[in-house]
């Protein structure tokens, strides 16, 4: 949704005088009456109470963009106000907020999460910022911002704009795509877009984030465009690019090396894609990938579609317990479903979290043998998460072999499939049409349920001793666990080592420790947050570009998004890289030595009201992003003056 579509002239106030940010909530909430936008003023200013609870949302340098959603929105809406005094929004910097949003988003739907992104992208131009303070009226406010949002999103200009030129008008086109669809997707498609405007090279980015294709690439411009890039991590539709010169890499490489990646693409040396009827969606590479990094980018095509169970699952178990909590239950057996709205929370996200194992195999197969994968791993899933045995196959919970036997079922489930298909490849004709429909299913699950079988025990016995070990650890032993599962989450920042971290976390989860994931989600939060305390705090360190970005990190690092400190980290590794992973380490180690909890394996701030201990949690976050900032203030060499 267009931010221009939103807003509106009368739905803006220039110079305005407000004397509290109650205030200026209360004259942002009128004009979305006036506006026509609410149902219940009453029940939308306390959804906005509630939501500022929970932390500010000034993000520094002037800039506060207050929002919630509610049952009270009849329409999404959007209003403004400057403010030339200022108001003291309780911003992370301390300024007063002169440049107030305020976005209204009805309960169905993420609009505000659109619109959010949007106004953080653009806002980061501190030039549109100053123009938008020196606008006269709504008018030349509302035209300031429509034209900034028209460069910065030139493939949602209006339809009317030169649509025939633009189906065709590409030279190259890429995708981008990784694992959880959060961060580097979008950052990899900007770096793109950015570098191809630069060099003169009309482009367009198609990205493969969370929400789905966003941008999607149509037939027309495929076979117009000179050459494809696919920046990806995870499988991405490839048959649509048969015949059409591909040149594929990872995701990263679309943030760090945009223009090397656009010359090869161009180049005569760049591969010609051949698509394989046998395997639709079949990778092309550039160069031979490592057994390493194929390995990484099925584990990640595991996990991707295993996280929004297990982050909706666990977070509705968590709310369980903590309405249990609140009511005051025992804590004996029947805790977490003492109370009716507990006992809902605990056994919906109960059947979600339980898909964890099943689905992680399955398309971890998936990447492997491509769909006719997703039965056997599927069903390899299913039987090490309730430990199954030649004894008792339909599983008696004496052999869960958990998260580790999952992962091997994925695995196993995908080479499985592709034995098959290489066993029955000279089969005759009618034998080659029974294969997805009878033949792999039937002979894949049928192997998988005798391998899952005999391997449960010997797994199980490995899974529970772990779990185990990591529940006798004394305290000085967990403490330095979570110093060094932190301290991984900061030193590639979304890379091997990061995701390592996490999916041992997520791992941890499904075998009842909370701790650790704890600790990894606090040392994912703390790289940004340090950078975006460092350059409020000492702004003679970084260049004009990255103050201005600083503190849309406090926003990253809040929602748990690490990758908002790798540009930083790109820039000056050799100072940056350290003193991230020394801040997260100690952010860690206090999580462990607090004894804090958390059943959700994402969520950043929003996840803290399930936290057990809250409190200490807080302490370990502010004082883990205090020793970053402290770590890049002693280790960057000033800028020079001017």
């Amino acid at each position: 949704m267009k931010i221009r579509d939103l807003l509106k002239a009368q739905s803006i106030v220039i110079n305005a005088h407000v004397a509290s940010k109650d205030e200026a909530i209360s004259k942002m909430i009128d004009l979305h009456e006036a506006a026509g936008n609410l149902t219940d003023k009453q029940v939308y200013l306390e959804g906005i109470l509630k939501r500022e609870s929970e932390g500010t949302t000034a993000i520094g340098e002037g800039v506060a963009i207050p929002h919630c959603k509610s049952d009270a929105v009849k329409a999404p809406g959007l209003v403004a106000m400057t403010v030339p005094e200022g108001v003291d929004y309780g911003a992370p910097d301390g300024k007063a907020s002169d440049l107030l949003f305020m976005i209204a988003a009805p309960m169905d739907g993420d609009v505000h999460i659109d619109v959010l992104a949007k106004m953080m992208t653009l806002l980061m131009d501190m030039d549109l910022r100053k123009s938008l303070l020196a606008s006269q009226s709504g008018e030349e406010f509302l035209d300031v911002l429509n034209k900034a949002e028209a460069e910065k999103f030139p493939e949602e200009a209006d339809a009317q704009e030169d649509t025939a030129a633009k189906a065709g008008a590409y030279r190259i086109l890429a995708v981008t795509a990784c694992p959880t669809g959060i961060a580097h997707t979008y950052m990899a498609a900007e770096a793109l877009n950015l570098k191809a405007e630069e060099m003169g090279i009309p482009i367009k980015v198609e990205t493969n984030g969370s929400g789905g294709a966003k941008n999607e690439l149509t037939a027309e411009e495929i076979a117009a465009a000179e050459a494809i890039i696919v920046a990806a991590d995870k499988q991405v539709a490839m048959n649509r690019f048969a015949g059409k010169k591909v040149y594929k890499t990872k995701v990263a490489d679309g943030i760090n090396k945009p223009e090397e990646l656009i010359n090869a693409a161009l180049s005569d040396d760049c591969p010609v894609y051949e698509a394989d009827a046998a395997v639709e969606e079949a990778a092309v590479s550039v160069d031979d990938e490592s057994l390493g990094r194929k390995i990484y980018k099925s584990l990640m095509n595991g996990v991707s579609y295993m996280l929004p169970f297990v982050i909706g699952g666990g977070i509705m178990i968590a709310l369980a317990f903590l309405i249990d909590t609140i009511a005051g239950a025992p804590r004996d057996g029947d805790f977490g479903t003492y109370t009716a709205a507990a006992a809902f929370f605990k056994g919906v996200g109960g059947v979600a979290f339980g898909f964890m194992l099943p689905v992680l195999a399955g398309f971890i197969a998936e990447s492997i043998a491509d769909r006719p994968g997703l039965a056997v791993g599927f069903t390899g899933g299913s039987l090490a998460a309730i430990g199954a045995t030649f004894a008792a196959p339909g599983g008696d919970g004496a052999a869960v072999s958990g998260f580790l036997g999952a992962l091997f079922a994925g695995f196993v489930g995908g080479l499985i499939v592709k034995l098959l298909n290489k066993i029955f490849a000279k089969a005759p004709d009618f034998v080659q049409r029974m294969m997805p429909v009878l033949i792999i299913p039937l002979l894949g699950i049928t192997l998988m349920g005798l391998i899952m079988c005999a391997i449960n025990p010997v797994i199980g016995m490995l899974n529970n001793g772990l779990s185990h070990a990591l529940e006798s650890m004394g305290n000085s032993s967990a403490i330095l666990l979570g110093c060094i599962v932190a301290g991984m989450m900061a030193i590639d920042m979304g890379g091997p080592f990061n995701k390592a971290a996490y999916v041992f976390g997520v791992g941890m989860l499904a075998s009842g420790n909370y701790s650790i994931m704890a600790a990894v989600m606090v040392g994912g939060m703390i790289p940004p947050i340090a950078i975006a305390l460092a350059t409020t705090f000492f702004k003679n360190r970084w260049t004009d570009t990255e103050l201005k970005s600083g503190p849309v990190n406090y926003i990253m690092g809040l929602c748990f998004i690490t990758e908002g400190a790798i540009p930083y980290a790109a820039a000056d590794p050799l100072r940056v890289i350290p003193s991230c992973i020394v801040g997260s380490a100690v952010g860690g180690a206090l999580s462990m030595a607090f004894g804090c909890q958390l059943m959700a394996p994402h969520g950043g701030i929003f996840v803290f009201p399930v936290v057990q201990n809250v409190l200490g949690y807080i302490i370990a976050l502010l004082v883990g992003s205090a020793v970053g900032m402290i770590m890049l203030a002693l280790l960057k060499k000033k800028q020079p003056a001017g």
